[in-house]
């Protein structure tokens, strides 16, 4: 068979559009009721009976799309027993002119006490219209063999009604909930572009205006020393670009003794006392991105917002409370009283640096020690990129 009269295998997954599976529930619907108006026009009706049969399935059909269609949840929530009470009646009524020919109505009916009424009554409903098709043919002296299929059909209409309906409001809810979920994720993409423009391009700026500021200092006294602070400008600047770049493709792997060592630098310019202490050996990149991010984040808030003259950052390997091994990074500085306000719940950065350790496993901690240095505190597990479910970055 030619390829183009096969469907391949993403299009046989593909979920029916909402408007699609309605018009089908309609369909079939349409079709149920033309079957009994053609049983009363066999029955060589009068004019008026003909005119009266047709008023009430059209009415009839009406009803029923109101009950089936995904959109009149509302409606239906509000108006529910006023349509199921006039949907009986028009079932039950014409049965004194047209007989068994339209017992078979009571499909739709039996379908509709399932959509409407609640559980487990509706069950209870069901029965009792199903039964009562059967009682009330027999009582008109129809055959038992008629009287039984009667029975049946009425049941698997309802039934029928009942699963179509419900089927079409899963494709409805499906999509739905496609919309929303790209929706979330569009969400998420921006929030991640925002903390990482935050994360990765706070710190090199800061450390732009730091080297700009010294360079206008000496360039009148020491000229070589400021051609020098211009290069270290045009690396900054280059990588920072390369962030942004970094963060338009979705993920970026950052080293935790470049980021330190870049720390130390950015510090020393701004005539503050660095140590760097690092003792945890090589890690997983995962690990590694996220304890680097910590370092950037956390000096960028103590050029930004503290007062310090030292600032000490060092990096172990601990055990956990739970027997775990954890890799322990440590930022500290002496400008407290002005630290104290960048804990997570007063700005994005920390917030999102406990976003980052927190999915990786870890936890992130800040508070002021009994000496009065401000110690923020990141906790994270050794984890390989591919553990990780979405990019720290």
């Amino acid at each position: 068979m030619p390829r183009r009269f096969l469907r391949s295998g993403r299009e046989q997954t593909e979920v029916l559009p909402p408007r699609l599976a309605f018009t089908i529930v309609l369909l079939v619907l349409s079709g149920f009721v033309l079957i009994a108006v053609l049983n009363v026009l066999d029955t060589d009706p009068s004019a008026l009976l003909m005119a009266g049969c047709l008023f009430c399935a059209v009415t009839l059909f009406a009803i029923q799309a109101v009950h089936s269609s995904p959109d009149a949840q509302r409606f239906r929530d509000r108006f529910g027993a006023w349509t199921l009470g006039a949907q009986t009646l028009l079932t039950y009524v014409p049965m004194v002119f047209f007989g068994a020919t339209w017992g078979g109505m009571g499909g739709f009916l039996a379908g509709s006490c399932l959509l409407i009424v609640a559980a487990p009554v509706c069950w209870l409903a069901f029965g009792v219209v199903v039964s009562t098709a059967g009682v009330s043919a027999g009582l008109s002296g129809v055959h038992w063999v008629d009287t039984s299929y009667l029975v049946v059909s009425t049941v698997l209409t309802g039934l029928i009604v009942y699963g179509l309906t419900r089927l079409a409001n899963l494709v409805a809810e499906v999509h739905q909930a496609r919309e929303e979920l790209a929706y979330m994720a569009v969400a998420e993409e921006r929030l991640r572009f925002a903390r990482d423009l935050h994360d990765l391009l706070g710190f090199g700026l800061s450390a732009i205006t730091l080297k700009s500021e010294l360079t206008v200092r000496l360039l009148a006294t020491r000229p070589e020393r400021a051609r020098e602070e211009l290069v270290g400008i045009l690396q900054i600047s280059r990588q920072a670009l390369a962030d942004v770049r970094a963060v338009a493709t979705g993920y970026r792997d950052m080293s935790l003794t470049a980021e330190a060592a870049s720390a130390e630098e950015v510090l020393t310019v701004a005539e503050i006392g660095a140590r760097i202490d690092l003792d945890c050996g090589p890690l997983p990149a995962a690990t590694s991105t996220v304890l680097a991010t910590v370092i950037r984040e956390g000096v960028t808030n103590v050029l930004r917002h503290s007062k310090a003259q030292n600032c000490h950052i060092e990096a172990r390997q601990v055990t956990g409370k739970d027997g775990r091994s954890l890799i322990r990074l440590t930022l500290a500085n002496d400008g407290a009283d002005e630290s104290r306000r960048t804990g997570p719940s007063n700005g994005s950065g920390l917030g999102n640096l406990r976003v980052r350790a927190e999915k990786i496993g870890g936890r992130l901690t800040s508070h002021v020690d009994a000496d009065g240095w401000y110690r923020l505190v990141v906790e994270v597990p050794r984890v390989e990129a591919r553990q990780v479910s979405q990019p720290l970055s």
